[in-house]
């Protein structure tokens, strides 16, 4: 297996080169078309005011903001923000008595997404460069954490998950959509950086990932809901995606 450090490089330079060819795209060189992949996850009314430098560059397994309940003035965290798609979202819903913050490990991305909040003049919007693992966000500070599909590219989910209790607030609540195992990978997999990248190889078993999120503190841990991942065909029988929700009660 490779170490943590070769791992979060292989999948920042994945989604570094993902960003760069969204941003040329949208910069003329070619045409942008709403991506089919956003589409099965929003509302087409959602993406109707949105870039396409945001839809564009989507790749969740779920739509966290339909789920979280968010309410104005909800101070709400993303982890993994990509592009932004999810903080933008949440911030129609939290309003300027809120605030959303985006976390990226990848500057080309956070780039993206500052560009991003540039044209749609979110002023409550704020992304930051940081790992999840090592969020760059104050104890005690958050209503809502949020993630889509990006938790399972981290080599050491608990430490996401324990980061995710401490920046919480008491009664605060998560709620992430992420690919999990049903039964374990062939290692040839696990050992394919390409598979990671795709989120894929790096994901946790269904039962091991909730429990990482009960071991950091969190209670009513749920899945809200749960299919069969369709990213690769061959493997289906073993990924799926899942919707978790759980609350920091103290």
């Amino acid at each position: 297996m490779k170490n943590n450090d070769e791992i979060r490089n292989a999948v920042r330079e994945h989604y570094g080169q993902r960003a760069k060819q969204i941003a040329g795209c949208c910069s003329g060189s070619a045409p942008v078309r709403l991506a089919q992949h956003a589409e099965r996850l929003y509302s087409l009314e959602e993406l109707s005011v949105l870039p396409q430098s945001v839809t564009g560059i989507a790749a969740g397994c779920g739509n966290p903001t339909a789920l979280a309940a968010l309410k104005l003035g909800d101070v709400v965290l993303d982890l993994g923000s990509g592009g932004g798609i999810d903080c933008f979202l949440a911030a129609q819903k939290v309003g300027l008595e809120g605030k959303v913050i985006g976390v990226d490990m990848t500057p080309e991305m956070l780039q993206l997404a500052k560009e991003n909040a540039d044209k749609m003049q979110a002023r409550n919007v704020e992304f930051r460069l940081g790992e999840i693992e090592h969020l760059p966000v104050p104890d005690n500070s958050v209503d809502v954490v949020i993630s889509n599909c990006v938790i399972n590219l981290s080599p050491d989910k608990p430490q996401v998950f324990r980061e995710t209790y401490r920046v919480l607030k008491p009664g605060g609540r998560i709620m992430v959509s992420d690919i999990v195992l049903l039964k374990e990978l062939p290692e040839s997999v696990r050992n394919d950086m390409t598979a990671w990248s795709g989120c894929v190889a790096g994901a946790s078993g269904k039962e091991e990932y909730l429990a990482a999120i009960a071991a950091a503190g969190f209670k009513n841990v749920e899945i809200v809901s749960e299919t069969a991942s369709s990213r690769t065909g061959e493997l289906a029988s073993m990924i799926a995606s899942v919707k978790v929700s759980g609350v920091r009660l103290a």
